[in-house]
Protein backbone atom coordinates (compact mmCIF):
# COMPACT_ATOMS: atom_id res chain seq x y z
CA UNK A 1 0.00 0.00 0.00
CA UNK A 2 1.14 3.67 -0.47
CA UNK A 3 1.22 6.51 1.15
CA UNK A 4 -1.28 8.00 -1.19
CA UNK A 5 -3.74 5.40 -0.72
CA UNK A 6 -4.12 6.30 2.96
CA UNK A 7 -7.35 7.90 4.12
CA UNK A 8 -6.04 10.41 6.19
CA UNK A 9 -9.09 11.05 8.34
CA UNK A 10 -9.36 7.68 9.30
CA UNK A 11 -8.19 7.14 12.92
CA UNK A 12 -8.82 3.87 13.16
CA UNK A 13 -5.76 3.04 12.02
CA UNK A 14 -2.09 4.43 11.71
CA UNK A 15 0.09 4.62 8.61
CA UNK A 16 3.68 3.79 9.20
CA UNK A 17 5.84 5.25 6.25
CA UNK A 18 10.00 3.54 7.43
CA UNK A 19 12.29 4.62 5.30
CA UNK A 20 11.03 5.67 2.20
CA UNK A 21 14.23 6.78 0.41
CA UNK A 22 15.03 2.88 0.63
CA UNK A 23 12.09 1.60 -1.50
CA UNK A 24 14.68 1.10 -4.48
CA UNK A 25 16.95 -1.15 -2.05
CA UNK A 26 13.58 -2.44 -0.42
CA UNK A 27 14.36 -6.36 -1.44
CA UNK A 28 18.12 -6.28 0.12
CA UNK A 29 17.23 -3.69 3.39
CA UNK A 30 14.55 -6.48 4.48
CA UNK A 31 16.96 -9.40 3.59
CA UNK A 32 20.08 -7.86 6.22
CA UNK A 33 16.84 -6.81 8.38
CA UNK A 34 15.46 -10.34 8.84
CA UNK A 35 19.12 -11.82 9.22
CA UNK A 36 20.04 -9.98 11.83
CA UNK A 37 16.58 -10.62 13.81
CA UNK A 38 17.07 -14.30 13.13
CA UNK A 39 20.56 -14.30 14.63
CA UNK A 40 19.38 -11.90 17.36
CA UNK A 41 16.76 -14.74 18.37
CA UNK A 42 19.44 -17.40 17.97
CA UNK A 43 21.95 -15.81 20.27
CA UNK A 44 19.52 -14.67 22.82
CA UNK A 45 17.72 -17.92 22.98
CA UNK A 46 21.20 -19.75 23.50
CA UNK A 47 22.15 -17.73 25.91
CA UNK A 48 18.64 -18.96 28.01
CA UNK A 49 19.30 -22.22 27.12
CA UNK A 50 23.14 -22.25 28.59
CA UNK A 51 21.88 -19.78 31.48
CA UNK A 52 18.97 -22.44 32.45
CA UNK A 53 20.89 -25.76 31.65
CA UNK A 54 24.93 -25.60 32.62
CA UNK A 55 25.64 -25.79 36.13
CA UNK A 56 28.89 -23.51 35.45
CA UNK A 57 26.54 -21.02 34.99
CA UNK A 58 24.29 -21.04 37.90
CA UNK A 59 25.92 -17.70 39.53
CA UNK A 60 23.58 -14.67 39.98
CA UNK A 61 25.53 -12.75 37.48
CA UNK A 62 24.21 -14.97 34.99
CA UNK A 63 20.70 -15.32 36.23
CA UNK A 64 20.47 -11.06 35.27
CA UNK A 65 21.81 -12.42 32.09
CA UNK A 66 19.13 -14.83 31.71
CA UNK A 67 16.82 -12.17 31.89
CA UNK A 68 18.28 -9.56 29.91
CA UNK A 69 18.36 -12.15 26.87
CA UNK A 70 15.35 -12.74 27.41
CA UNK A 71 13.74 -9.30 27.34
CA UNK A 72 15.95 -8.53 24.42
CA UNK A 73 14.10 -11.03 22.36
CA UNK A 74 11.04 -9.40 23.28
CA UNK A 75 12.09 -5.85 22.59
CA UNK A 76 13.14 -6.96 19.39
CA UNK A 77 9.74 -9.26 18.53
CA UNK A 78 7.76 -6.49 18.84
CA UNK A 79 9.01 -4.19 16.51
CA UNK A 80 11.06 -5.90 13.79
CA UNK A 81 8.33 -8.24 11.90
CA UNK A 82 6.04 -5.24 11.65
CA UNK A 83 9.36 -3.02 10.54
CA UNK A 84 9.43 -6.09 8.34
CA UNK A 85 6.36 -6.23 6.42
CA UNK A 86 6.89 -1.75 6.32
CA UNK A 87 10.10 -2.44 4.40
CA UNK A 88 8.34 -5.22 1.84
CA UNK A 89 5.20 -3.31 1.50
CA UNK A 90 6.91 0.07 1.11
CA UNK A 91 5.15 1.55 4.30
CA UNK A 92 2.11 -0.05 6.11
CA UNK A 93 -1.09 0.31 8.18
CA UNK A 94 -1.44 -0.79 11.77
CA UNK A 95 -4.58 -0.67 13.70
CA UNK A 96 -5.02 2.27 16.18
CA UNK A 97 -5.54 -0.33 19.24
CA UNK A 98 -2.35 -2.21 17.61
CA UNK A 99 -0.50 1.05 17.59
CA UNK A 100 -1.03 1.90 21.24
CA UNK A 101 -0.30 -2.13 21.89
CA UNK A 102 2.82 -1.74 20.48
CA UNK A 103 3.96 1.60 22.28
CA UNK A 104 3.20 -0.30 25.25
CA UNK A 105 4.97 -2.94 24.98
CA UNK A 106 8.41 -1.31 23.32
CA UNK A 107 7.96 1.05 26.43
CA UNK A 108 7.67 -1.27 28.60
CA UNK A 109 10.46 -3.54 27.56
CA UNK A 110 13.12 -0.11 27.44
CA UNK A 111 12.11 0.61 30.86
CA UNK A 112 12.53 -3.17 31.51
CA UNK A 113 16.02 -3.38 30.18
CA UNK A 114 17.34 0.07 32.35
CA UNK A 115 16.38 -1.74 35.67
CA UNK A 116 18.04 -5.07 34.56
CA UNK A 117 21.39 -2.96 33.96
CA UNK A 118 20.63 -1.52 37.36
CA UNK A 119 20.42 -4.85 39.20
CA UNK A 120 23.07 -5.87 37.02
CA UNK A 121 25.37 -3.45 38.42
CA UNK A 122 24.20 -3.86 42.20
CA UNK A 123 25.22 -7.25 41.70
CA UNK A 124 28.23 -6.36 40.32
CA UNK A 125 28.93 -4.07 43.53
CA UNK A 126 27.99 -6.63 45.64
CA UNK A 127 30.32 -9.39 43.83
CA UNK A 128 33.47 -6.75 43.84
CA UNK A 129 33.03 -4.68 47.19
CA UNK A 130 31.33 -7.06 49.37
CA UNK A 131 33.07 -10.10 47.86
CA UNK A 132 32.45 -12.18 51.42
CA UNK A 133 28.82 -11.78 51.63
CA UNK A 134 27.77 -11.61 47.95
CA UNK A 135 26.15 -15.09 48.06
CA UNK A 136 23.94 -14.52 51.25
CA UNK A 137 23.19 -10.69 49.95
CA UNK A 138 22.25 -11.90 46.51
CA UNK A 139 20.23 -14.57 47.32
CA UNK A 140 17.37 -16.12 45.32
CA UNK A 141 14.47 -13.79 46.95
CA UNK A 142 16.16 -10.55 46.03
CA UNK A 143 17.00 -12.07 42.63
CA UNK A 144 13.55 -12.63 41.64
CA UNK A 145 12.48 -9.33 43.94
CA UNK A 146 14.71 -7.59 41.33
CA UNK A 147 13.62 -8.92 38.37
CA UNK A 148 10.14 -9.24 39.02
CA UNK A 149 9.73 -5.43 40.05
CA UNK A 150 11.83 -4.16 36.67
CA UNK A 151 9.02 -5.77 34.66
CA UNK A 152 6.05 -4.42 36.89
CA UNK A 153 7.03 -0.89 37.69
CA UNK A 154 8.39 -0.49 33.84
CA UNK A 155 4.76 -2.19 32.46
CA UNK A 156 3.13 0.61 35.31
CA UNK A 157 5.13 3.45 34.58
CA UNK A 158 4.40 2.89 31.01
CA UNK A 159 0.76 2.47 31.60
CA UNK A 160 0.36 6.06 33.17
CA UNK A 161 1.32 7.24 29.30
CA UNK A 162 -0.51 5.10 27.19
CA UNK A 163 -3.83 6.00 29.31
CA UNK A 164 -3.03 9.29 28.57
CA UNK A 165 -1.94 8.79 24.66
CA UNK A 166 -5.25 6.93 24.49
CA UNK A 167 -8.15 10.23 25.54
CA UNK A 168 -5.64 12.57 22.98
CA UNK A 169 -7.97 13.36 19.73
CA UNK A 170 -6.22 12.84 16.06
CA UNK A 171 -6.88 14.92 12.83
CA UNK A 172 -5.23 15.61 9.91
CA UNK A 173 -2.72 13.11 9.06
CA UNK A 174 -2.24 9.51 10.07
CA UNK A 175 1.08 9.03 8.68
CA UNK A 176 3.51 8.15 11.40
CA UNK A 177 6.89 9.13 9.54
CA UNK A 178 9.06 6.52 11.84
CA UNK A 179 9.62 2.54 12.30
CA UNK A 180 7.18 2.06 14.50
CA UNK A 181 4.94 3.62 17.01
CA UNK A 182 6.67 5.36 19.28
CA UNK A 183 5.60 8.13 21.76
CA UNK A 184 6.59 11.38 19.63
CA UNK A 185 5.39 10.27 16.14
CA UNK A 186 2.39 9.64 17.56
CA UNK A 187 2.19 12.69 19.88
CA UNK A 188 2.48 14.67 16.55
CA UNK A 189 -0.54 13.55 14.86
CA UNK A 190 -2.43 15.15 17.98
CA UNK A 191 -5.07 17.76 17.51
CA UNK A 192 -5.50 18.14 21.14
CA UNK A 193 -3.02 19.91 23.77
CA UNK A 194 -0.69 17.53 24.60
CA UNK A 195 1.56 19.70 27.30
CA UNK A 196 0.44 17.91 29.90
CA UNK A 197 1.08 14.31 28.12
CA UNK A 198 4.75 16.13 27.50
CA UNK A 199 4.98 16.85 31.02
CA UNK A 200 4.04 13.73 33.08
CA UNK A 201 6.47 11.35 30.21
CA UNK A 202 9.29 13.94 31.66
CA UNK A 203 8.44 13.26 35.23
CA UNK A 204 7.83 9.40 34.64
CA UNK A 205 11.22 9.20 32.95
CA UNK A 206 13.18 10.36 36.66
CA UNK A 207 12.63 6.79 38.39
CA UNK A 208 13.73 5.30 34.51
CA UNK A 209 16.38 6.82 33.52
CA UNK A 210 18.03 9.52 35.59
CA UNK A 211 17.45 7.11 39.03
CA UNK A 212 18.74 4.31 37.13
CA UNK A 213 21.68 6.32 35.77
CA UNK A 214 22.44 7.85 39.00
CA UNK A 215 22.66 4.20 40.99
CA UNK A 216 24.66 2.53 38.04
CA UNK A 217 26.66 5.23 38.27
CA UNK A 218 27.37 5.06 41.50
CA UNK A 219 28.03 1.53 42.09
CA UNK A 220 30.85 1.91 39.29
CA UNK A 221 32.11 4.55 41.51
CA UNK A 222 32.83 2.08 44.39
CA UNK A 223 33.44 -0.76 41.96
CA UNK A 224 36.55 1.69 40.74
CA UNK A 225 37.43 2.34 43.76
CA UNK A 226 37.92 -0.98 44.65
CA UNK A 227 39.62 -1.97 42.02
CA UNK A 228 42.51 0.98 42.07
CA UNK A 229 42.73 -0.47 45.77
CA UNK A 230 44.02 -4.04 44.78
CA UNK A 231 47.92 -3.81 44.91
CA UNK A 232 48.57 -6.75 41.66
CA UNK A 233 48.49 -5.36 37.98
CA UNK A 234 46.69 -8.88 37.12
CA UNK A 235 44.13 -8.83 40.10
CA UNK A 236 43.21 -5.48 38.98
CA UNK A 237 42.94 -6.44 35.48
CA UNK A 238 41.01 -9.72 36.48
CA UNK A 239 38.68 -8.14 38.73
CA UNK A 240 38.03 -5.42 36.00
CA UNK A 241 37.06 -8.42 33.56
CA UNK A 242 34.36 -9.72 35.54
CA UNK A 243 32.43 -6.15 34.89
CA UNK A 244 33.90 -4.80 31.92
CA UNK A 245 31.24 -6.67 29.76
CA UNK A 246 27.68 -4.72 31.58
CA UNK A 247 29.69 -1.50 31.64
CA UNK A 248 29.73 -1.65 27.83
CA UNK A 249 26.24 -2.93 27.51
CA UNK A 250 25.48 -0.36 30.12
CA UNK A 251 27.37 2.48 27.75
CA UNK A 252 25.36 1.58 24.74
CA UNK A 253 22.29 1.47 25.99
CA UNK A 254 22.27 4.93 27.90
CA UNK A 255 24.13 6.59 24.39
CA UNK A 256 21.62 5.34 22.74
CA UNK A 257 18.90 6.44 24.78
CA UNK A 258 20.31 9.93 25.20
CA UNK A 259 21.16 10.38 21.21
CA UNK A 260 17.20 8.78 20.34
CA UNK A 261 15.80 10.98 22.55
CA UNK A 262 17.13 14.46 22.73
CA UNK A 263 17.71 14.43 18.96
CA UNK A 264 14.99 16.52 17.36
CA UNK A 265 12.08 14.33 15.62
CA UNK A 266 11.57 16.09 13.08
CA UNK A 267 13.19 17.93 9.75
CA UNK A 268 16.22 17.33 8.53
CA UNK A 269 17.40 15.54 11.50
CA UNK A 270 14.40 13.10 10.95
CA UNK A 271 16.05 10.34 9.22
CA UNK A 272 19.05 10.32 11.28
CA UNK A 273 16.50 9.98 14.52
CA UNK A 274 14.68 6.68 13.08
CA UNK A 275 18.33 4.97 11.34
CA UNK A 276 19.72 5.84 15.65
CA UNK A 277 16.34 3.77 16.68
CA UNK A 278 17.19 1.69 14.19
CA UNK A 279 20.54 0.64 15.18
CA UNK A 280 19.30 0.37 18.68
CA UNK A 281 16.17 -2.34 18.38
CA UNK A 282 18.57 -3.83 15.79
CA UNK A 283 22.27 -4.31 17.01
CA UNK A 284 21.83 -3.17 20.82
CA UNK A 285 19.79 -6.87 21.35
CA UNK A 286 22.45 -8.55 19.04
CA UNK A 287 25.62 -7.45 20.17
CA UNK A 288 24.62 -8.01 23.96
CA UNK A 289 25.37 -12.01 23.80
CA UNK A 290 28.86 -11.19 22.18
CA UNK A 291 29.75 -8.71 24.44
CA UNK A 292 29.02 -10.67 27.59
CA UNK A 293 30.19 -13.74 25.91
CA UNK A 294 33.46 -11.96 24.37
CA UNK A 295 35.91 -12.60 27.54
CA UNK A 296 34.13 -14.68 29.87
CA UNK A 297 35.37 -18.39 29.65
CA UNK A 298 32.69 -19.69 31.93
CA UNK A 299 30.19 -18.88 28.84
CA UNK A 300 32.79 -19.75 26.18
CA UNK A 301 33.11 -23.44 27.81
CA UNK A 302 29.45 -23.75 28.04
CA UNK A 303 28.97 -23.01 24.51
CA UNK A 304 31.83 -25.64 23.61
CA UNK A 305 29.84 -28.59 25.55
CA UNK A 306 26.58 -27.43 24.39
CA UNK A 307 28.05 -27.71 20.64
CA UNK A 308 29.72 -30.67 21.41
CA UNK A 309 26.99 -32.45 22.61
CA UNK A 310 24.75 -30.89 19.85
CA UNK A 311 27.05 -32.12 17.02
Amino acid sequence: MKVDDVNSTAFTEFFILGFPELNDYKLTFFSIILILYSMTICENLLIISLVSTSQRLQSPMYFFLGHLAFTDIVLITIVLPKFLEVIIREGSTIPYVECLAQFELYGGTVCTESYLLTAMSYDRYLAICKPLHYISMMNAKLRYGLTFSSWILSFTLVSVILSLLAELDFCGSNIINHLFCEFSPILELSCSDTSSVNVNMTVLSVPVILINFTCVMISYIYIFRTIFGISTTSGRQKTFFTCSSHLVAVSIYYVSMFVIYTLPNRGNLLTVNKFISLVFIVLYPLLNPIIYSLRNKEIQASVMKYLRVSG
